[in-house]
């Protein structure tokens, strides 16, 4: 591939960002939010094409929780920018409830407003009783709520015998996409002809089979004539390959603490993982943290390149687990800055 080709795939390509709006040691979420509306004023400025939320909860380095109304903050404090949730978790939901929130999102931010949606639970089972109540709300339900989650925004798909109305919500046009990390909603997604995003951040040994998955099912429809994939990758830059490196070292720490059950705030960078992980959890992590893209602008530039190359990605969903604030400004405009000069 040439250096030209290259420099305009990533011209392109939309780049978005996911924030989980990172609660710090030592912070609070207070101080995240503070932290997301400075983050998406500056990339709203930096062209960045969409900022979404993701909906955790019993994380306490997590702070969108209540993912609808953070979106709504955010997109008050922003001007352009599509605002949008990656995603709600569909099944710890009634689907008339998000259908009137988000309603209400696009009726006060209108043509800004996009919903995201996944069937995992976003959480640990203890967590899911306290949000679900029912236990036999499991996810496996989940195209039959997501049906009627549709319904209520496009009074085409809902039956003559239902009267109930999302108000507002009913006959918005607000994009919905399918969220994944395997196969089940690439599938789905495909089938419905709606646009899909996959977290190849977490999930990068899956993307390649998903994207097939998801391109050899679509049906054209309403909502698209052609396939449309955007892809999450964990992106952490710097002024230099080391300190890209140094500051990687928060990402992984919180992989790590994920898989060892200990419910902490994001951690400050350290100097050597290997003073903190195993060679077993190192190579644990290396797995799925396989994709992420860490260095300078020059390393993470052709690192870009050869993930747009290799994936065919329609849009690059970023997220950027990095403990200082500042640091975390300058990898989104380092991003930026590739974008200008690409």
């Amino acid at each position: 591939m040439s250096d030209k080709y290259a420099q305009n795939q990533i011209e392109s390509t939309p780049f978005s960002v996911l924030d989980l709006a990172p609660i710090t040691v030592g912070n609070t979420a207070s101080d995240a939010y503070k932290n997301t509306i400075d983050l998406a004023q500056h990339v709203e400025q930096w062209g960045f094409n969409r900022y979404w939320l993701a909906e955790h909860h019993n994380m306490p380095f997590i702070a969108s929780s209540a993912t609808s109304v953070i979106i709504g903050h955010v997109a008050a404090h922003t001007t352009t920018m599509r605002i949008g949730s990656g995603g709600i978790m569909l099944p710890n939901h009634a689907p008339l409830v998000i259908a009137e929130q988000f309603g209400t999102l696009e009726s006060l931010f209108p043509g800004r407003i996009d919903l995201g949606l996944g069937r995992a639970p976003g959480t640990d089972p203890v967590t899911i009783r306290a949000l679900r109540r029912d236990s036999r709300s499991d996810g496996h339900d989940f195209p039959q709520q997501l049906e009627e989650l549709r319904a209520y925004f496009d009074p085409e798909l809902r039956s003559e015998t239902n009267r109930v109305r999302a108000v507002p919500g009913d006959g918005l046009d607000i994009p919905i996409w399918l969220l994944g990390s395997s196969g089940f909603s690439a599938q789905l997604s495909g089938q419905l002809g709606l646009p899909f995003s996959f977290a190849s951040h977490f999930s990068p040994n899956n993307t390649m089979a998903a994207l097939d998955l998801y391109r050899r099912n679509f049906t054209p429809s309403k909502a698209l004539d052609a396939p449309y994939a955007m892809l999450g990758v964990n992106v952490v830059a710097a002024d230099t390959d080391e300190e890209a490196e140094y500051l990687a070292t928060t990402l992984q720490q919180q992989f790590l603490n994920i898989i060892r059950n200990r419910e902490i705030p994001l951690q400050p960078p350290v100097e050597n993982m290997d003073e903190v992980w195993t060679e077993y959890e190192k190579a644990s992590l290396q797995q799925q943290l396989g994709a992420t893209i860490i260095g300078s602008k020059e390393t993470v530039k052709q690192k870009l390149q050869s993930f747009i190359e290799d994936t065919a990605a329609d849009e690059l969903m970023i997220t950027s687990q990095i403990y200082d604030h500042q640091k975390r400004l300058r990898s989104y405009e380092i991003l930026s800055e590739i974008k200008e000069e690409s």
